[in-house]
Formats: C-alpha cells, sequence, structure tokens
C-alpha cells in the first residue's frame, strides 16, 4: 500500500484537490486491491482558506508526510498569496527522498519555486504557460501536452489533465485494467486519445473524418502492424510530407514518428497484459521490425521490460 500525502495551503484550487481525493482516498474494496492510504496535509493547524472561499481544515500536518511514497500538489493561482516555506522545505525533503511528486495545474509554479524543475521538461495550464516560462528561466515549458511524467517529477495541464495524471499514476501502480475500472467510477475514459507513454500524453484531437487528414489519424491507428512512412502518410492525407509533418505536430503535439511509436508502444502495453502471445508476435503485430526493437522503444518509454510489465500487470488486467 503506497501512502500518497497531499499538500494543501491558501489559494489552493478545490476542484484538483477533490480529483486528489476521488482516486486516491477514495476506498475501493471491490477492485480486490490495497488501496492508497491517503493523507491531507497543511503547514498548520487551523482552515486552509482555498479558493473560491472554501475553508478546508486538514487532519495532518506536513512533518507526517515524512514517509509519503507520493506527493501532490494542487494548484493555486499563481502569485495570489505567498507560499508558505515550510511546505517548499518539504517538497524538498520528499525530492531528496524519491518520492514521486505529481502536480496539478499550475501546481507546477510550487514545485518550480521549490527549486525541483530546473533543467526539466514540464507542462501546466496553456494560460500560465508563458508566466511560468518567464519566471524560471531554467524550466522548459511545454503547454501542448496534457501531462509529462519525467520520472520522479510528474505535471500536469489544466484542471481536468489531473484526472489524466491520477489515473496514468493508477495505471502504473495496478495496471491498465484496476485504472480502466477506476475510470469508470468516475465516468471518464481511462485514457484519453493521442497516445498512452509514460511520458507524454497528448490532448484529445477533435478531426473531422471528413477531411482528409482526419482519416488518415483513422487508418494509421487501424493499420499499426505496417510499415508507415510519412510520405505514404502524407500522400494519404493528399499533403506534401513536410506540410503533413507540420500539420500533426500543430493538431497532436508530437511528430508522426513519435506518435506512431507511442500508438505502438500502447498497443504492446494492452496485449501484454491481456494475452499470452510471445514478445516475438506482439512485437509484429506492433509494427516493430523485431522483438529487439519493441524492447529497446518500451525500455526508453516505460523504464521496464516488456516481460517485466506483463509480470506485474497481467495479473491485475484479468
Amino acid at each position: 500500500m503506497s501512502t500518497v500525502a497531499t499538500f494543501i495551503y491558501d489559494s489552493v484550487n478545490p476542484f484538483e484537490l477533490g480529483v486528489a481525493t476521488e482516486v486516491f482516498a477514495v476506498e475501493r474494496p471491490e477492485l480486490g486491491v490495497p488501496w492508497y492510504r491517503f493523507l491531507l496535509c497543511a503547514a498548520e493547524p487551523g482552515p486552509v482558506h482555498a479558493f473560491a472561499g472554501l475553508q478546508i481544515t486538514a487532519p495532518y500536518l506536513l512533518s507526517d508526510a515524512a514517509e509519503a511514497d507520493i506527493v501532490i500538489v494542487p494548484g493555486p493561482r499563481p502569485g495570489l498569496v505567498p507560499l508558505p516555506p515550510a511546505l517548499l522545505d518539504a517538497l524538498r525533503l520528499a525530492y531528496q527522498r524519491r518520492a514521486r511528486i505529481l502536480s496539478f495545474c499550475t501546481g507546477t509554479f510550487v514545485l518550480a519555486e521549490a527549486g525541483l524543475l530546473d533543467g526539466r521538461r514540464v507542462t501546466t495550464h496553456w494560460r500560465w504557460a508563458a508566466e511560468l516560462a518567464a519566471r524560471y528561466p531554467r524550466v522548459q515549458v511545454d503547454p501542448s501536452v496534457l501531462f509529462i511524467d519525467d520520472g520522479q517529477i510528474l505535471t500536469s495541464a489544466g484542471t481536468a489533465a489531473a484526472i489524466d495524471l491520477s489515473l496514468h499514476v493508477v495505471r502504473q501502480d495496478y495496471g491498465a485494467a484496476i485504472a480502466a475500472a477506476v475510470a469508470r467510477r468516475m465516468v471518464v475514459p481511462p485514457q484519453r486519445p493521442g497516445g498512452q507513454a509514460q511520458y507524454i500524453e497528448t490532448p484529445l484531437v477533435d478531426v473531422s473524418e471528413d477531411d482528409p487528414f482526419g482519416t488518415t489519424l483513422s487508418w494509421m491507428a487501424a493499420h499499426l502492424h505496417e510499415d508507415l512512412t510519412v510520405e505514404a502518410m502524407a500522400a494519404r492525407a493528399v499533403m506534401s510530407p513536410r506540410t503533413f509533418a507540420r500539420r500533426f505536430r500543430s493538431t497532436l503535439g508530437a511528430s508522426p514518428y513519435h506518435w506512431l511509436l507511442q500508438q505502438r508502444i500502447a498497443l504492446a502495453q494492452r496485449l501484454l497484459e491481456t494475452t499470452d502471445e510471445p514478445v516475438e508476435r506482439i512485437a509484429t503485430r506492433c509494427g516493430f521490425s523485431s522483438a529487439a526493437t519493441l524492447r529497446l522503444h518500451f525500455r526508453r518509454f516505460l523504464h521496464l521490460s516488456p516481460q517485466s510489465y506483463r509480470t506485474t500487470f497481467q495479473s491485475a488486467s484479468a
């Protein structure tokens, strides 16, 4: 059982706090797995004045999170009130002991203020991305994605992306089937389209099927096992390769090659969880030239081998 500590402070966003409690605090005996231990922590005893006039009293202090495996920072309104120095110190300590640290929306500002993001690629709400980049020039800000998993630090975009990131963490810990069950209970999709790699999730894209570009995307998703070149995909979309690549990046936030890798890794994850097919067969079905190539990209995206992933998540999916 992992311990999840959510830090609250004056001006914290109550919606994002609600996401943390809904995903990590609600007990789920029907899933048949030990769920997270949830701690709501504040810097001092007494009420926290959340955004929109709400007052919240946390039952725990920051010191109670000293052994937390996961720390969550819901977003504030940037610059609205000063951040408690004790909060920043607690985040630094959590980082030093290798806890996973999640920020929701503008919670990225809190992590940046604690000095945890220098040199890292992160995201936040598109409205605040330019200010984050200007205020913390050593942070690499990407406003085009739903969330970024940079290993120990995980950052998400605007409010609803907190759900995407939280379900991503559940998927890491318990597998796709458990994450899907939580999503069904919340009446949200388990993953929004655009790739399921553990470093980037791209936003939901609404592309008309009457648009050759849209039909090409659908065709690509259905033909991942084939040798897909940019030239062939561009021709199907009635575009030049350069125009196709530019349209792809502006629409999906990734290059055609990277998007294909994301989709192929996602398909490999599903097959590893739900079938007993050998890795060699899965590599072929996912469009990789060999099992070695699949293993290479799988480890690069997910930091573990296909066999380790199957061992960890197949029983949960079953």
